[in-house]
């Protein structure tokens, strides 16, 4: 930009320039909800591929190193397994309801809250989830029905991980309508993370289904503590939330 000044005293113009520096178009982020779908989708082919799924009778092989087993971890063996757990499935199916799950629950999450917070609490829910998982395999509860288990059992899913997300907006966004298990009747989103729960609990203790729901009552458990955490610490924000989704 160039500006000019007069100056009749002596007789001639005086010019500065200013060069303005044109705005940075701010970077687009990169969807944390997206990465971890793309991730759990590779790895699922790539375990397919190393004969994870050979024989569905035992987990053995690359199954004995990638899924969860409650006796491995007490022993001091295959503590990776914690985590990687979370990103490997059980068929196609398993993998297409955990991530349809996590793409209508975690974008959502994500973009009230950011994606680094997002990580943060998917993976620590993942990994609580991974814990109950064996602590309800040595203690009294492994004998209730629909969600105690065998300490050798193997567990595999992102369901834990998921199961914290929508533990959180159960707690930040609890009155927002949504639908579930194909019912076309709308319902408060609190009550329908309610509702998946207690529906795998029971078809699992009926129809003596593998399903692991004491992982997902850590990662609910964990959701919800951090649901309460951001409630509290961000009051102000919470409250636009409260007025909108009344």
């Amino acid at each position: 930009m160039i500006k000019r000044k007069s100056n009749p005293k002596r007789g001639y113009y005086s010019y500065s320039y200013h060069y303005k520096k044109p705005r940075k178009k701010p970077r687009k982020k990169i969807s944390a909800v997206l990465i971890l779908i793309i991730l759990n989708v590779v790895i699922f082919f790539i375990l397919m591929l190393l004969g994870f799924f050979k024989d569905p009778t035992q987990c053995s092989g690359i199954c004995k190193i990638v899924a969860l087993q409650p006796t491995s971890i007490l022993e001091g063996n295959y503590l990776w397994t914690i985590i990687t757990s979370m990103f490997a499935h059980g068929g196609f199916m398993h993998l297409f309801v955990n991530m349809l799950s996590l793409m209508f629950l975690g974008s959502f999450l994500e973009r009230l809250i950011g994606n680094k917070k997002f990580l943060a609490i998917y993976f620590i829910s993942g990994i609580i989830a991974s814990l109950f998982f064996v602590l309800f395999a040595i203690s009294p509860l492994s004998s209730i029905p629909g969600i105690g288990i065998s300490p050798e059992n193997f567990a595999v899913g992102a369901s834990g991980a998921i199961f914290g997300v929508g533990g959180v907006l159960a707690i930040l966004t609890p009155k927002v309508p949504v639908f579930i298990m194909f019912i076309p009747i709308p319902m408060p989103l609190w009550f329908g993370i309610a509702l998946i729960f207690v529906v795998m609990w029971v078809i699992t203790a009926a129809a003596g289904l593998p399903i692991g729901n004491a992982a997902h009552l850590g990662g609910l458990v964990a959701g919800m503590i951090f649901g309460f955490y951001l409630r509290y610490k961000y009051k102000k924000k919470v409250a636009v939330l409260d007025r909108y989704f009344k």
